[in-house]
């Protein structure tokens, strides 16, 4: 089964119930989890076991373990997988040799496409669903924001909506956070909406700490290693979590992505990053950074870029007694990649 975000949703409610693995792709990453956390939803309760690409390129077999297994209360098992490009190929690929049909599969690939080897091996099974996610235009994903506030009773304008789409980089997870902040801050609910202003946006929004966070960010993905301890020191003196930053990172990291997939194979970053900025996809202020690191992040550096900060994160959740020292080392590696 092959779906689009045009067809995903008149189609998942039947692909959920007919299908075992789901492959979830595009340069819209955040099309692609929404959408794979929605059949999760419609696969009921489950226990969820998560893996990443890397850890199943160096073990192609625990998939089908995992996929297999039973857990140890018994319950259902959801195997949810984050990967980056094809590395999860070879784990798939025993997956599906596997003469057992075990627990759902649901892959969530960055930096692929659905013309990609894992893809291409689960065209035509009856029981595999493959789908792509494009970028998402201003209108879509403002309009997507002013549902979400319906569902929480905050009622956002279109202005509005679209302020919050730009700031999340189109990103509908982050403006699903901000929607859930907000109807915190206003007491709102179904039951009792509030309407929602720029007022009550600027006291709660994440884009007022990732205006903190964006000058270790610019920096360390500029490649400028002179300036990271400094802006290290600076992080500290502020008392923000070092996952905080690294999520902050993540969500760039993202864009770039995103902005790699659209550019494709077109050479002149300047003239892309013009017509980006024009059609409002690129905050204007946002311009000359994005620029310089799409210059230095893409391809196969992007890809390690994205797997690199997958593995920082999870070191950071399991040692947050060493949090800052494993961050300061962490962002010296990949500011000095990004300097060569």
């Amino acid at each position: 089964m092959k779906l689009t975000q045009k067809n995903f949703a008149a189609t998942a409610a039947k692909a959920a119930r007919d299908c075992r693995i789901f492959y979830f792709c595009g340069p819209d990453e955040a099309g692609a989890s929404d959408a794979a956390n929605r059949i999760a939803a419609m696969l009921g309760d489950a226990e969820k076991v998560e893996m990443s690409g890397a850890e199943l390129r160096r073990d192609p077999v625990r998939l089908a373990d995992e996929a297999r297994s039973v857990s140890l209360f018994g319950d259902k098992r959801i195997i949810h997988v984050r990967a980056v490009g094809d590395d999860a190929h070879d784990a798939v690929e025993t997956l599906l040799e596997s003469p057992v049909d075990g627990w759902p599969v649901l892959i969530v690939a960055s930096s692929a496409t659905d013309k990609s080897r894992i893809a291409k091996l689960l065209e035509g099974k009856a029981s595999a669903m493959v789908a792509m996610f494009h970028p998402p235009d201003l209108r879509s994903v403002a309009d997507a924001v002013r549902d979400m506030g319906d569902a929480v009773g905050v009622k956002i304008n279109g202005s509005l909506a679209e302020r919050i789409a730009r700031a999340c980089a189109m990103d509908t997870r982050m403006a699903k956070s901000e929607i859930e902040k907000l109807a915190l801050y206003l007491e709102a609910s179904p039951q009792a909406p509030r309407e929602a202003n720029a007022a009550a946006l600027d006291e709660i929004c994440a884009v007022s700490e990732d205006d903190g966070l964006m000058p270790v960010v610019n920096a360390v993905l500029g490649g400028d290693v002179r300036k990271l301890s400094g802006e290290l020191a600076r992080m500290r003196e502020m008392g923000l979590s070092p996952v905080g930053l690294v999520l902050a990172f993540e969500r760039r990291a993202a864009q770039l992505v995103q902005l790699a997939a659209r550019m494709g194979d077109r050479g002149d970053v300047n003239a892309f990053m013009e017509q980006e900025t024009s059609a409002k996809r690129v905050f204007f202020r946002d311009r000359a950074d994005l620029t310089q690191q799409l210059r230095r992040w893409r391809g196969p550096r992007l890809i390690r870029l994205t797997e690199r900060l997958t593995m920082l994160h999870r070191t950071l959740i399991s040692d947050n007694r060493n949090g800052e020292l494993v961050l300061a080392q962490g962002l010296a590696e990949i500011a000095r990649a990004a300097a060569r």
